[in-house]
């Protein structure tokens, strides 16, 4: 055997070893797991945020961000090919020769040598053996010479064939599941004919080497259609990129569809849709697709996969927090726009409407932007009575400012009340960094469900001109009760005014550091209590002002205004880290809905269905089929009976024992 030879032998001794095809199923079978659990195919920054910039550089390059479509599981499932396919090749002579011999040369001796074996002392006719043999389902050859007769039997010889359905299950499967990996793609990037789209660009500006025919041999893509709109690609995420796929139709979102329980969670959720010629426009097909029950058009299918906003009109009041005035803004979500704050610019880049939001009010309420010991003791009103308090609280958006220098602070506002014992309150919610969570702000609203009187208030508790004439009238009120002296009435309301103007500076927080700096250790408590009460009084004398100086009626004093008022206090102090000086108030919208579609053409499919069922057809072969094989020698007046099987249990026991009767009865009856 020339070197070349031996080197050839070796090589097809590897691949078709059972060792070799084992070891790369181990392999796949790791790889399903880590891709069965790993989100696939996101956007890159999802798992850099998700898993940090170290464990991306280390996922990355393994190609576990998409794993079914990576390099190096598409040349695993080559080699399993390969080495599956070796093994049928080399196991099918074997295979053939055991299903269609009879092994009727076997020895006398062999057949003692069986554990299931008798002799009868009567030599029973050919034909009485063979016919009882036929009668168990056996199928017979007969073989005479040297004087004696030997027939051999079988039954169930297709278990054999179980070991070349699985294999050939494993070889079909793994052909279809490189049909829907896009070898194809995968090698005209590697030859770079094309290469991923990494900007942010319109698909129409996509360049030609970024965008893939429509008879492109397999993908899966999602786009997005709000209620009446067109698409004809798809995208295709391609690590840091992606590719632009040209669809053999044009897909119409006619109406969307959603049913929700009564929590408001999501029930069900389906799109009418249409087909249409790219070149005329004509309907191809119409229907209605639902999560799992896809639209199939020649070999392409379409599925229901999401939902959103598609582009809502909303109506907000934009209120200036250091004029105290309002005018209306109109917006559209998903959009953005320039807008004037204090002189500045900044761009307003509205995000998603939501038109149900289930949220735990028990920690959304309790998230108060001004955190301090004195705001937390003025804000026992926000108090909640259970940790778990879910809801559907009613639409919302979320949008950002982003100032000239690119720094954005992101809110989350909604458009119906949140209502707790009675009171109504707008909730608004901010965070300066995307994986922080939201921080939020009740406003308390007046009877009318409207901010303005909370607006008015906030304006009089920050107006220093108006402070000798709050601290007056909360003076007088002192000395009246009895609290004060008509001496100390001056400078009662010096102090009033004190912690009037330290509130202005910074709500809650600024008296809490201007009392560390100023107030020895000891007395601080109470000191802090003595402001707490100032303040409560104070706040009562500056609903009076606001109210006068609008012209508008003053308010009673009972439980609910008193809960207002309070609530005020710790709003007025939590607008003080909102950011720049603007709250937008969400108040009316008209929602566009929006279906997400995963469209896919997957040829490799129906040869996975096919591979499937070569598997269990395989399977159950393998541990249904039982092969049994019966030698009966006649000879010198004697019957000897052996029989064999692939599986010995108390079945073939049975069997035999029942044979061996049936063919002794016959030689009794000679």
């Amino acid at each position: 055997m020339t070197p070349k030879t031996s080197f050839l032998k070796a090589w097809y001794e590897l691949f078709s070893s059972m060792r070799f095809a084992v070891s790369l199923l181990t392999i796949l079978a790791i790889a399903s797991i880590i891709g069965t659990v790993l989100k696939q195919n996101e956007p890159y920054a999802n798992y850099k945020i998700e898993f940090g910039e170290f464990w991306f550089q280390i996922f990355h390059p393994l190609g576990l961000f998409d794993v079914y479509h990576s390099a190096w599981f598409l040349l695993i499932l080559c080699f399993l090919v390969l080495s599956t396919s070796l093994c049928i090749w080399r196991q099918w002579p074997g295979v053939w020769r055991d299903i269609r011999g009879y092994r009727e040369n076997a020895s006398n001796n062999s057949l003692r040598l069986m554990s299931h074996n008798t002799e009868l002392d009567s030599e029973l006719a050919p034909e009485e053996v063979i016919d009882a043999l036929a009668n168990r389902g056996y199928r017979s050859r007969i073989r005479e010479e040297h004087g004696h007769v030997m027939i051999a039997a079988k039954k169930g010889s297709f278990q054999r064939l179980g070991y070349l359905f699985a294999h050939a299950a494993i070889v079909v499967i793994c052909l279809g599941g490189l049909l829907d990996g896009n070898v194809p793609l995968k090698l005209t990037e590697l030859f770079g004919f094309k290469t991923p789209e990494i900007r942010d660009v319109p698909q129409s500006k996509v360049p030609e080497q970024s965008r893939l025919p429509e008879d492109n041999l397999s993908f899966r893509g999602n786009v997005t259609l709000p209620e009446g709109s067109v698409g004809d690609v798809v995208f295709l995420n391609a690590g840091q990129g992606y590719f632009v796929q040209e669809l053999p139709f044009a897909l119409r979102l006619n109406k969307f569809y959603i049913e929700h329980y009564s929590t408001g969670q999501p029930k069900l959720f389906a799109s009418d849709i249409d087909l249409l010629d790219k070149k005329t426009g004509k309907v191809l097909r119409r229907a209605k697709v639902e999560v799992n029950k896809p639209l199939i058009y020649n070999g392409v299918a379409v599925y229901q996969a999401s939902f959103g906003d598609g582009g809502s009109s909303l109506e907000m009041r934009r209120w200036d927090l250091n004029n105290n005035t309002s005018q209306a803004l109109s917006a559209r979500s998903q959009a953005s726009q320039a807008i004037q704050i204090n002189g500045q610019p900044y761009q307003l880049e509205m995000g998603d409407f939501r038109a149900f939001n289930i949220e735990n009010m028990g920690k959304v309420v309790n998230n108060a932007m001004a955190v301090s010991k004195f705001a937390q003791a003025m804000a026992s009103a926000q108090a909640v009575q259970s940790e778990h308090n879910l809801k559907n609280i009613g639409p919302s958006i979320q949008f950002k400012l982003r100032d000239k220098n690119g720094q954005a602070i992101e809110y989350l506002n909604y458009f119906s009340p949140f209502f707790e014992k009675s009171a109504g309150y707008a909730v608004t919610g901010m965070r300066r960094e995307v994986a922080a969570p939201f921080q939020f702000v009740r406003i308390p609203l007046d009877k009318e469900m409207e901010a303005n009187t909370f607006m008015r208030l906030r304006a009089a508790l920050l107006d220093k001109s108006l402070y000798p004439e709050i601290a007056r009238r909360t003076a007088a009120k002192a000395f009246q009760s009895g609290g004060i002296s008509k001496e100390g009435e001056a400078q009662f309301k010096d102090v009033t005014m004190g912690v009037l103007t330290r509130f202005s500076e910074g709500g809650f927080p600024a008296i809490e550091s201007f009392l560390d700096d100023k107030v020895p250790k000891d007395q601080r408590q109470t000191v802090a209590q003595t402001y707490i009460k100032i303040l409560q009084g104070t706040v009562i004398d500056a609903m009076d002002v606001a109210q006068g100086r609008a012209g508008q009626p003053i308010l009673p004093i009972d439980e609910t205004q008193y809960r207002f008022l309070m609530d005020s206090l710790v709003a007025v102090s939590s607008l003080f880290e909102y950011g720049p000086p603007i709250w937008l108030e969400a108040n009316r919208f008209d929602e566009i809905k929006a279906s997400g579609f995963q469209i896919t053409r997957a040829p490799g499919q129906n040869i996975v269905y096919l591979g499937s069922l070569l598997l269990v057809i395989g399977i159950f072969c393998m541990f249904y089929i039982r092969e049994n094989r019966v030698w009966v020698r006649l000879a010198a007046g004697k019957t000897l009976i052996a029989m064999s099987s692939n599986r010995k249990n108390s079945d073939l026991d049975h069997e035999f024992t029942e044979l061996s009767s049936a063919l002794a009865a016959k030689g009794k009856t000679r």
